[in-house]
């Protein structure tokens, strides 16, 4: 009996149920920590330090968008899953909007908009400048996500939207030097491992697609 090659194997299947919902159910999975935030709270479980643990919150579920987004293309290849593409533009906007939440929570509840503290914490804390910097990558890219947008801007499109790879860099650098502080690693290891795998993932991919090129 002949054994067929890995190459040669159908895609696999996802079920009808998710092919035809999976925005909804991507959009709400994607919302549902926000609402455990307001949930938190509502009931006051906001724990003896507010600011503190909604910073906290909204910068790891930040971290867990961006891991989503850059997870979407190596399982859509890997896979054969092509409409898994259609989800990263939401996980993308999900990533910024939980970013969003965590400047805002930092510059308007924790710093009050005081541009002195602003400014003395950006140019002091390294950690909150590479988390600004981020920030600021992070606001081109849900700019620009649109179709209508991409098709305006044509092949400059997709070179400003490398900026998620220096995003990449920077938000796992950000944690790490604020973990650095209270020399607590153990949670922030994890997305840099898992960023790390991403990014060599596309290296690779890079490297193969160039020597295929140039051969």
């Amino acid at each position: 009996m002949a054994i067929k090659s890995p190459l040669s194997m159908p895609a696999w299947t996802l079920p009808s149920f998710i092919k035809s919902n999976g925005k909804a159910i991507v959009f709400l999975l994607a919302l549902s920590p926000f609402i455990r935030l307001i949930w938190y709270g509502y009931h006051g479980d906001l724990g003896a330090n507010p600011i503190e643990f909604i910073t906290r919150f909204t910068g790891t579920w930040g971290i867990v968008m961006l891991c989503l987004t850059l997870s979407i293309t190596p399982l859509r290849v890997t896979t054969g899953w092509n409409i898994l593409q259609q989800y990263r533009r939401m996980l993308g906007l999900f990533c910024f909007f939980y970013a969003t939440l965590h400047f805002f929570t930092w510059a308007v509840i924790d710093n009050h908009l005081d541009l002195d503290a602003i400014y003395h914490d950006f140019y002091k804390r390294t950690f909150i400048t590479l988390g600004l910097a981020a920030f600021i990558c992070l606001i081109p890219l849900a700019m620009t996500s649109t179709k209508k947008i991409q098709k305006k801007l044509g092949r400059r499109w997709a070179t400003l939207h490398q900026l998620i790879y220096v995003i990449a860099i920077l938000v796992p650098l950000h944690y790490y030097l604020h973990k650095a502080g209270k020399n607590n690693f153990g949670e922030v290891r994890i997305y840099i491992i898992i960023l790390a795998i991403l990014l060599a993932w596309r290296l690779k991919r890079w490297i193969q697609r160039r020597l295929v090129k140039t051969s």
